[in-house]
């Protein structure tokens, strides 16, 4: 098995520091009949994670692909795959998707009634365990799970479907999400997912964002690199 490369906050997430942000390119904007070149072009540009958009055309209007994907893709990289699972029932695919090479599992709250349980189960595997929430589910519906979760994905456009601009009033969730993770002594990190570019990012990162999930920017970026290093500096 390929060893697996590790961020600073895989390593010690309470000693994670927060002066720049992580990129987490998105396949949902690779070219799918050739995604091996869209993870070695993430890999060369200094990314530091994988992000594995799993859509189920039930609880997203859209569909992508499921684990045989993510397991053909893991031998390709040492970069923690970043998996969000935009499906009815995540709790049935959990394990798929981590046998397949997951590092982190993302789910929606909106998605399953026993949040609580999801996470635990998901932890039982040894993976870093995250909740999103749509961009009409308000950041208060996260409280009760907040000292659970290892990562909270803010959705700023409707999912299903790269290339959209982000939804301005999906910001504040990103600062009061920061704010309850100072207030709570919580660890988790803030994903933000959606109309993410070099506009955007500053904005982002101001308000509290750790993680920029990238698609659309990134892969038709003319220096890859280049807008990995821009996003990252906001």
């Amino acid at each position: 098995m390929m060893w697996r490369m590790k961020t600073e906050y895989e390593r010690d997430p309470a000693a994670f520091t927060r002066d720049a942000a992580m990129i987490a390119p998105s396949v949902l904007s690779a070219n799918f009949s050739d995604m091996a070149s869209g993870i070695r072009l993430i890999e060369q540009s200094k990314a530091d994670w994988v992000h594995l958009d799993v859509m189920d055309g039930h609880f997203v209007p859209n569909l992508t692909f499921g684990p045989k994907m993510v397991k053909d893709l893991r031998p390709l990289t040492r970069l923690p795959f970043d998996a969000h699972l935009m499906v009815e029932q995540p709790e049935k695919m959990i394990s798929w998707f981590v046998d397949a090479g997951a590092d982190h599992i993302t789910f929606h709250i909106e998605a399953t009634v026993h949040v609580h349980r999801v996470l635990q189960e998901i932890h039982s595997m040894k993976c870093k365990a995250g909740v999103s929430i749509v961009p009409s589910t308000p950041a208060s519906a996260l409280t009760e799970v907040l000292s659970s979760v290892d990562l909270i994905l803010v959705m700023t456009v409707n999912p299903g479907f790269g290339g959209q601009e982000l939804i301005p009033e999906c910001v504040s969730k990103v600062k009061r999400l920061r704010e309850m993770r100072e207030k709570g002594g919580h660890n988790y990190l803030i994903v933000v997912d959606g109309g993410v570019n070099r506009t955007t990012s500053g904005l982002l990162r101001q308000a509290g964002a750790d993680v920029l999930v990238t698609g659309s920017a990134f892969f038709a970026a003319d220096d890859a690199s280049d807008e990995v290093r821009a996003l990252r500096n906001g």
